[in-house]
């Protein structure tokens, strides 16, 4: 047997996880010539062929099962070995992609991926944050943060929290229009909401649960835009308290007697989570958001 080159077996391992080369090649911050080059030349210095090669993507053979085993157990030793030298994260390295609603993403994590990466030097992290996720494709990311649980493949699921969600307008507005003492007095005002034809979700069908029939005269997509159009003066609309919270002018209508609560959920695809690359973020993510209960669970 040819001498092993040990570097080899992160590209076997990041084939192996992703299922393409394309996905091993963002994993690893390469290009997919690269990973081809890598595991070819395991192959040859072992003699033994680890991937079928489709062309729906990569797959194990029997010896390629039997390998993954003891490089996944590497790499975990690897990064045990790190830690325990005080060198939190140095053993991860290669691009994990998170995905994240908007609202969450941009206004609670965004601030804090800095410290994702002080803690994880070698590990490149991409942020992405879209306004309505429904499921997690190849091309979507490794990980997922969303309103609901996916009900259909093959996902690790893990609640974040719950977060609480009221009712808001600027005093301005308020000042012009009148303070609403009851659920029945929303009638007389103008709501902002989501647009209808494009509610991919039930847990953003907030206002038949604020009061039957309630319709939003301002629509859009954007929980961010909502909010920017309701501080502008343009009507009611619901918030969760954690965004509602950044803008001072922005005051509470109807508070105790509207409460909406609903959850954030991480997940990742099952072939996925065992990844010391995915655990690095999903425990991250867990961590920061147990830590700011406070903000996602207010005591009004």
């Amino acid at each position: 047997m040819n001498r092993f080159n040990w570097n080899d077996l992160r590209y076997f391992l990041a084939v192996a996880q992703q299922g393409t080369l394309t996905g091993a090649a963002r994993v690893m911050g390469t290009d997919h010539g690269t990973v081809s080059r890598r595991v070819q030349a395991l192959e040859s210095t072992l003699g033994a062929r680890l991937f079928e090669r489709t062309p729906q993507g990569y797959f194990l053979t029997p010896r390629g099962e039997t390998l993954l085993g003891h490089a996944e157990s590497m790499e975990a030793e690897v990064v045990a070995a790190s830690q325990a030298l005080g060198e939190t994260g140095i053993g991860l390295s290669g691009t994990v992609r998170l995905t994240c609603l908007e609202g969450l993403g941009n206004l609670f994590l965004a601030k804090r991926m800095g410290k994702f990466s002080l803690e994880n030097p070698r590990l490149r992290l991409e942020f992405v944050t879209l306004q309505q996720i429904t499921g997690l494709s190849l091309r979507e990311g490794d990980v997922a943060i969303s309103l609901s649980a996916p009900k259909q493949g093959q996902f690790a699921t893990a609640k974040l929290t719950d977060y609480a969600l009221g009712l808001y307008a600027t005093g301005a507005y308020l000042s012009k229009h009148g303070t609403p003492e009851r659920r029945e007095d929303l009638r007389d005002h103008s709501f902002i909401g989501y647009v209808a034809d494009l509610i991919f979700t039930r847990e953003l069908d907030y206002l038949d649960e604020v009061l039957p029939g309630l319709k939003a005269r301002m629509q859009s997509s954007s929980l961010i835009a909502q909010r920017e159009m309701t501080e502008a003066g343009h009507g009611l609309c619901v918030l969760p308290h954690y965004m509602a919270a950044e803008r001072p002018s922005l005051v509470p209508v109807l508070p105790g007697r509207v409460n909406l609560v609903r959850s954030y959920w991480l997940f990742s695809r099952a072939d996925f989570a065992e990844s010391l690359r995915v655990k690095a973020v999903s425990r991250f993510v867990k961590q920061e958001i147990a830590n700011a209960q406070d903000i996602f669970l207010p005591r009004l």
